[in-house]
Formats: structure tokens, sequence, C-alpha cells
């Protein structure tokens, strides 16, 4: 025990010195350097936690010295309120570092009353394969309301790609537009680069230098060190938990375990699990556009699965959970200005294929199995008589005792609804039954004659 704590407190020591060392290393570089400019990713629906993160990036920004604030966005859209749209706009347009807004990567979008950023942030840019638009009516930013110039009727309803942008001139950046390659700014290097230049309050950034090649021509070189930031573990949790796809997925699972945890004895883990999606899953639909009825649909699917799995039979409630789940699935998130929330066809397929197997197949076979262990102990319902609750052909569900059970005859004479059934076998929750009078004699189960 002596060598074991020795070796731990030197491994401590060990990292401590590392520790130390990188750190005052960074101070190091970022001493010889340019200040530095800070980039925040941003992906997803623009949400609470993202505004918070925008407003939290601009005080750190200039709380560091940073030269400016680059947001990287790839969003096309917002499920928060037009008065906390209003608030990052003015906190935006208020902040004491330039705030630059670049909307990348590749194939990046930027839709809804968020494109609105383009018009209080200090540089823009875009990336090829990028779109913009569908800003809706404008906010209203320190009393007057936001301008997009000749791009904002067109940008009200529509969205426009990067050569339609420079077109309307929607871009604010240093330098001259001729300057600026044909491909816009494709990468996050590149939009460091065009804030170069910029000058505000006196103060003139330089992210850049020029460097003469010695055949003549000349190389912009970044010197400002880049440094990235992205939401932190838990609000990164809740910010993909609240998009479309996971709180759908997650919704089934945890109503799927939930109704598994009933058929079970005691609190298992399938229930604390299934609680726990079931609570992600509704702070989900708490900030997403969710409709209430549509929840309501798929919470019905849930009870009528359950129905057929108490019995032990697909049925009718079977289709009608199946039904209810499609409908429920395909229109459960109401649309936002320019894209659909609906999830993507493997998602539907996964949430709705999934469902049905594991109601249809997985769970009835472990209901059978749960109920077929020796604790149980349904031996003595052997010889007891019942009646055929629904008709028996070749399976179906009779009363023994004071309960319903799923029953099969061994015969291939169906047993009509009312008639008296005896139980000559059990095999999980189903019973074996032949019929009281008008039957053949099984040769398993022959009487003796008195």
């Amino acid at each position: 025990m002596r060598r074991l704590a020795l070796g731990l407190l030197a491994t401590s020591a060990c990292l401590a010195w590392f520790g130390s060392s990188a750190g005052a290393q960074d101070g190091d570089d970022d001493s010889e350097n340019a200040p530095a400019v800070d980039v925040q990713q941003i992906s997803g629906l623009v949400d609470d936690i993202v505004v918070n993160e925008i407003g939290e990036a601009i005080e750190r920004a200039s709380r560091n010295g940073s030269q400016a604030l680059v947001l990287q966005v790839n969003s096309r859209g917002t499920v928060v309120g037009r008065d906390t749209m209003q608030q990052l706009l003015e906190r935006v347009a208020d902040a004491e570092v330039p705030v630059a807004v670049w909307i990348g990567p590749t194939g990046a979008r930027l839709y809804g009353t968020p494109a609105q950023l383009l018009a209080v942030a200090d540089v823009t840019g875009m990336a090829p394969g990028a779109r913009v638009g569908y800003t809706g009516t404008p906010l209203t930013v320190d009393g007057q309301p936001v301008d997009l110039g000749d791009a904002g009727d067109r940008l009200r309803g529509d969205s426009v790609n990067l050569p339609e942008a420079r077109q309307l001139d929607i871009f604010k950046q240093p330098i001259a537009d001729e300057e600026i390659p044909d491909e816009g700014i494709p990468t996050i290097t590149n939009m460091v680069d065009a804030l170069d230049g910029y000058e505000e309050g006196g103060v003139t950034l330089e992210t850049t230098e020029e460097v003469a090649l010695e055949d003549g021509t000349v190389r912009r070189d970044t010197t400002a060190p880049v440094r990235f930031a992205k939401l932190n573990l838990v609000e990164q949790l809740f910010h993909t938990v609240a998009s479309p796809a996971v709180t759908y997925l997650l919704l089934l699972i945890g109503m799927a375990l939930v109704v598994f945890e009933f058929f079970t004895a005691g609190v298992g883990v399938a229930g604390v699990v299934g609680a726990i999606c079931l609570f992600l899953a509704c702070t989900g639909l708490a900030v997403l556009p969710a409709r209430p009825w549509a929840v309501g649909m798929l919470v019905a699917a849930a009870v009528a699965f359950a129905v057929d799995v108490q019995v032990g039979v697909p049925r009718l409630w079977t289709g009608v959970g199946v039904a209810l789940t499609a409908l429920g699935s395909w229109l459960l998130f109401e649309p936002l200005p320019g894209t659909t929330l609906r999830p993507s066809w493997i998602t539907l397929l996964a949430g709705i294929g999934g469902i049905m197997l594991v109601y249809i197949v997985g769970m009835p076979s472990m209901v059978r199995a749960r109920f077929a262990t020796p604790t149980i102990g349904r031996e003595w319902m052997i010889n007891e008589l019942g009646t055929v609750v629904r008709r028996v052909d070749p399976d179906g569900v009779v009363l023994v005792g004071e309960g319903q059970w799923r029953a099969r005859t061994n015969r291939a004479t169906p047993v009509a609804e009312g008639e008296q059934v005896r139980v000559v076998a059990i095999d999980g929750v189903t019973l074996e039954v032949e019929p009281l009078e008008g039957a053949a004699q099984d040769h398993r189960h022959r009487r003796r004659k008195s």
C-alpha cells in the first residue's frame, strides 16, 4: 500500500509539472503573437442555451482582450421568442469587441430570425454552398428596425446562395469585394483573414500580414492565434436532446421501457432508464414546437400496444398502436420558416420499425419468459375449467378463475366464444386448452373410463 501511495504521489507530481509547463508554454505563445481571435461554434437550432453561450462568449472575449469574436453559425432556425432574439441582437450590436458572423462550413444554413445577426455584426461572410434567408419580420435594435438593405425584402421569405448574396450586397467586410475569391470564405482561417483592417473606436484589427515571395506574388499569413470554443458537456447534452430526432427517439424508447416495466415485478433497470429517457424527451418537447395532440397520439399508441402485450397476442390494439405511432411521428413537430423539423426518413423508419419489433416480437417474448419462471407457479390451472372469451382458432383468450389468459387449442376444431374448455398444459403465459365436450380425445390427455 505504501508503494502504491508513493506511486500515485509521483504520478500526480508529474502530471502537475507537465500541466504547469503546458500552461506556461501557452502563455509564452500568446505574448509573442498578436491578440487572439475567439471563435464560438454554433450548430443546430438556436435555443436558450445557445443564446446564453453567445452572450458569455462576448463577455469572455472582452475579458480576455481578444481582437474579435467570430460566430461560426450553422442553424436552420430558432426556438426562442422574438424578445429573446431581440436581446441577443442588441447584445451583439453593443459588444465591446468586434463581432463577426461566418456561415460555415460548406453547406451550412442560417435561417429564421438568427439570420438578422448579419445586420448587426461588424464583419460577415459565407462559405460556398451555404444559404441564408427566411429572416421574417425585422426585429428592433436600439429603437430602429434591423436593416439588411436591398436584400431585406428578398430574405424575408426566401433564401439565397453565395453568388446571390454577393449581388445583394449582404456581407460587410473591410476588404474590397473584388479581392474576395469567387468561392467566398471557405474556411475559418479565411474568415479571420477577412477581419484584417477592420477599424472600430480607433483600433484596427491586425489578423494577417502580407509576405512578398521571390516570384513577386504576395502571400497572406495569419498572425492572430485562433481560440475555438464550444458548449460544455452538460449544455451540449441538453442542446442535443432539444433536437427533433433525439427528442422523438427518446420519447419512444422511454415509453416502451416504462410499459415493459409494468409487466415485471418491482422496479428494475428498464424502469429507471425509461424514466431518464422520458425526462430528457420532456425537456426537448418543452423547447421544440411540438404539437400536443401528436404527443398524445404517441402516448395513446403505447397504451394500445400495452393492451395486446397483456393478452399476449397482436390483434386489433396492435394495429391501432402502429397507426397512431406512424401518424404521431409524422406530425409531431411544427415546421419553422424555410425548414421542417420532421425527423428524417431513417429516423422515422428506425423509430416506427423499432417500436413494432419491440411490441409485436420482443416484449411478448420477454413477458412470456418472465412469467415462465418457476417462481410464478401456475401448475394449479392444469385440469381447471374455463370459458372462452375470444374465439380460440387456434389462438384466443379464455377466462380461468378470475383472470383472462391467452389460450391455444390443440385441436383442429376451433372453440367458439362462450364454450367451456379444460386447461391441459401451460406454455409461459399461454394456456393449452381443449373443448370440454364435442372434441376428439388427445392421446396425451386421455381420460380413464369410469
